[in-house]
């Protein structure tokens, strides 16, 4: 049976017309391969840690420089935020903050998450780069990757280009890093394509004794965004951190996990309960790996490190930010920084001293 030659030709149009569609979409977003080296930009006389040495680390959700004087349109459930970006002043006077408050720490390992690379909310700053310019004398080396990026997304509150990466600062040599794709959300193939893609940047560190360092930072999915996909990337992200403790390396894991600990659903108002699961999905990684907080530290409100962009939030109310270190290295101290950096970003800086093995 041979089609009419106007139907032949219709289809032929819509066919046109979905590979044109399926070409330009594919053409404003990003395909990132499952591993890839990331670039590091590191002078060749930085130091190595050595043996017995204490090492300060910093991991930050620094919500690319935007401040605490917004409610954005994510903010809320419903995406009724009255804010689309912050202005030019804040994220000025913000990064001033961020490297203010490295400066004033100094640790030897800051991760960094929610850093804008080329979005249009942010003036399409490197902000990596704008901090590396105010610390170069405390950090020579840097490595970074994104896990966001697109040319242009066409949500009515977005409507341009967005670029999210994570950034690793170090006092101390990094040979060689990488970008490890981590599960991407459940979602129809055409929203995949312009949401955040979430990774592992693992950064490689050369001690003096000869064996190395892996440190790894991340941002895990918002578990709002499907039932399974937080569990799928944490799942991953445990599979590395037993592979390098099988393997007798020094490592170290930190980050916005976007999930709480157990039991801190049920302290929460009903009100901020809805992204969240009442049973953490943090449980067994929490319970089996040294982690600070610890699983005890995270009932006492100290270790509470978001306080979120919501008029209904009063102060720092839940942790989502956390360093898990392998077995081999030894706590010293540790601190969540509050009473200077409320007003920066949504999350607080959460630091720690690991002593390393002395062989």
């Amino acid at each position: 049976m041979t089609l009419p030659r106007s139907l032949r030709t219709l289809l032929l149009a819509l066919v046109t017309i979905l590979t044109i569609a399926w070409a330009l979409v594919y053409s404003l977003t990003w395909h990132p391969a499952a591993r890839a080296d990331a670039r590091v930009t590191c002078q060749a006389d930085a130091p190595l840690p050595l043996p017995g040495q204490a090492l300060k680390v910093m991991t930050w959700n620094v919500q690319y420089m935007a401040g605490k004087r917004y409610v954005f349109w994510y903010d809320l459930e419903d995406g009724s935020g009255r804010d689309l970006r912050p202005t030019a002043a804040d994220l000025a006077h913000n990064l001033d903050e961020v490297a203010r408050v490295l400066r004033d720490e100094q640790p030897d390992v800051v991760l960094l998450q929610e850093l804008h690379d080329g979005a249009r909310a942010s003036d399409y700053q490197d902000q990596l780069q704008l901090l590396r310019e105010r610390l170069s004398d405390l950090y020579p080396c840097s490595t970074s990757a994104f896990y966001w990026q697109a040319s242009f997304v066409p949500h009515p509150k977005i409507m341009g280009s967005v670029g999210m990466k994570l950034g690793t600062l170090s006092r101390f040599r990094i040979a060689r890093a990488e970008r490890l794709q981590l599960p991407q959300a459940n979602s129809n193939w055409l929203v995949r394509q312009f949401q955040p893609r979430h990774a592992l940047l693992v950064s490689h560190l050369p001690l003096r004794s000869g064996r190395e360092l892996t440190v790894i930072n991340t941002q895990l999915v918002d578990p709002r965004a499907s039932g399974d996909d937080a569990s799928r990337q944490l799942a991953m992200t445990t599979s590395l951190l037993d592979q390098l403790e099988n393997n007798g390396s020094l490592w170290l894991l930190g980050g916005d996990f976007n999930l709480l600990p157990p039991g801190q659903y049920q302290r929460l108002p009903a009100s901020q309960r809805s992204r969240f699961h009442p049973q953490s999905e943090l449980s067994p990684l929490l319970a089996r790996y040294p982690s600070i907080p610890s699983l005890e530290e995270t009932a006492d409100p100290a270790w509470h490190t978001q306080f979120p962009n919501d008029p209904r939030v009063t102060g720092a109310d839940r942790t989502l930010d956390y360093i898990i270190h392998s077995s081999r290295l030894a706590r010293l101290d540790a601190q969540v920084r509050r009473s200077d950096t409320l007003s920066i970003s949504d999350h607080l800086p959460l630091t720690a001293r690991l002593l390393l093995p002395a062989d």
